[in-house]
């Protein structure tokens, strides 16, 4: 339940990210309250003594991340539009960074052994092996043959690692307060520092003549260029005149990241389990690498991306990734027996599924000409995949064993690969904006985007 908490307001909080994308000055005061309230809760996460209030802690930084990961997203497509998918690599890459860092920070301060000591201390710490693997969904009977003690002294560092967590994300609310500040939109210091924007920015918002018409223009653009809430997105004011192509983008967009998201979230939470059982029997302690194995590549190959994606259509990239995972995986059930090959397989599934989400988030805005609120339901499609897999193949592991683990990972891959495919074909399909059109569109006009960009 406190796992299920963080994702489900990890969701809500990719939702309801793209309500503060209007102005700079609300997408900079989500931001900093965002991450600020991420360090509050690694802060606060040792202190939690109750299951419910940790649950409650763990949604409130659920709900923070979602913002971020939304609004981050947004803005970047939002300023860079056609040189978006640049940015969007190098975002993605910080992700995969601090997903392999933050177990490297806490691994001096986890306990081998059982953290509470009582008279039974000794025999219960002998026995965690045989309880780990217990702990596998489908033996669940074994876990009352061992008894592990649950009162007296408790001794752990593991404090010490949500608190230095919590140091290194300090400086993120500091750097977003600090561009507030040189925004002037901190109410106490309006007065006293010079504003980021350029001299003819400026003069563009302030020039009294052209105010009414520049507020007009930029509210035009503002609508034109989409990028709504997911709610927003919903409102049939936005579904007229649009051809069924335009849904059809969004929604195998969205369907693509549903799979590859998915296949992250179930792949680096089951490959452990996967290991330690038949016919492989990895030792935990090197099953215990395989994780980190997976985002150390997606890390590597988000690296790779950044110059790559300079040079290759984001189409492309896509494409190369969702074949990539239809063949490891393939590779992978054809040598199931191989535990050299699983080690191998799992770097290249990381390498595969690294640069999917920027590369798809690039190439559906690039379709819709940045009008349609894909940034909000690609964000919010992944976040779906990722909690509805995970739970649908770990209920399937208990039920059917752990070689399903692979035979789920080929079906969503597959799966993958025909929304590809169908995102492709509607592509072709979608109507190209006229002459007359794309002059007018927000992104061919550079005052109006700028004016509402930057709006305060």
């Amino acid at each position: 339940w406190v796992f299920f908490s963080q994702q489900f307001c990890l969701l809500l909080g990719s939702c309801l990210g793209g309500v503060f994308k209007r102005t700079l000055a609300q997408s900079l005061l989500a931001l900093f309250a965002s991450s600020l309230a991420i360090s509050l809760v690694f802060a606060i996460i040792p202190l939690c003594h109750n299951v419910v209030v940790l649950a409650v802690v763990m949604a409130v930084a659920g709900l923070a991340m979602g913002c971020i990961d939304t609004i981050s997203n947004m803005q970047l497509v939002k300023i860079y539009q056609k040189d978006s998918a640049i940015f969007l690599q190098a975002l993605h890459f910080f992700v995969g960074f601090g997903a392999l860092l933050s177990p490297l920070i806490a691994d001096p301060f986890l306990s081998d052994t059982n953290c509470i000591l009582a008279n039974g201390t000794a025999n219960a710490s002998s026995n965690l092996p045989h309880i780990r693997k217990s702990l596998v969904p489908h033996h669940p009977g074994n876990l009352s043959h061992y008894d592990l003690p649950m009162k007296g002294m408790v001794v752990t560092r593991v404090s010490y690692a949500f608190w230095i967590m919590a140091l290194i994300n300090l400086p993120v609310p500091i750097a977003v307060f600090f561009l507030l500040y040189k925004e002037r939109m901190v109410p106490c210091f309006n007065g006293s520092s010079h504003p980021l924007l350029s001299a003819d920015e400026l003069a563009l918002e302030t020039r009294p003549g052209d105010k009414d018409e520049l507020s007009s223009a930029a509210q035009r653009a503002h609508v034109a260029a989409g990028h709504e809430d997911l709610f927003s997105c919903c409102q049939s004011k936005n579904f007229r005149g649009a051809s069924y192509t335009y849904f059809a983008v969004h929604i195998t967009g969205a369907l693509v990241l549903f799979m590859t998201d998915g296949i992250v979230g179930e792949y680096s939470g089951f490959v452990y389990s996967y290991a330690v059982e038949e016919p492989l029997s990895v030792v935990h302690k090197v099953a215990g690498y395989l994780p980190s194995l997976f985002w150390g590549f997606i890390t590597l190959g988000r690296l790779i991306s950044i110059p790559v994606s300079y040079r290759m259509k984001p189409a492309t990239m896509v494409f190369i990734n969702v074949v990539g995972v239809l063949i490891t995986f393939l590779l992978l059930l054809i040598f199931s027996s191989s535990v050299v090959f699983l080690f191998v397989g799992t770097a290249s599934l990381g390498l595969f599924l690294s640069s999917t989400f920027p590369s798809m988030l690039a190439y559906t805005e690039d379709i819709l000409q940045y009008k349609g609120c894909a940034t909000t339901v690609l964000v919010t499609g992944a976040g779906i995949g990722e909690m509805v897999l995970q739970l649908l193949v770990g209920s399937i592991i208990h039920d059917r064993g752990s070689y399903s683990f692979l035979v789920c990972g080929m079906i969503f891959g597959c799966l993958a690969f025909t929304f590809y495919a169908l995102l492709v074909f509607f592509h072709r399909m979608y109507p190209k904006p006229s002459p007359e059109l794309d002059e007018a569109s927000p992104d061919k006009a550079a005052v109006p985007e700028d004016t509402g960009q930057y709006q305060r």
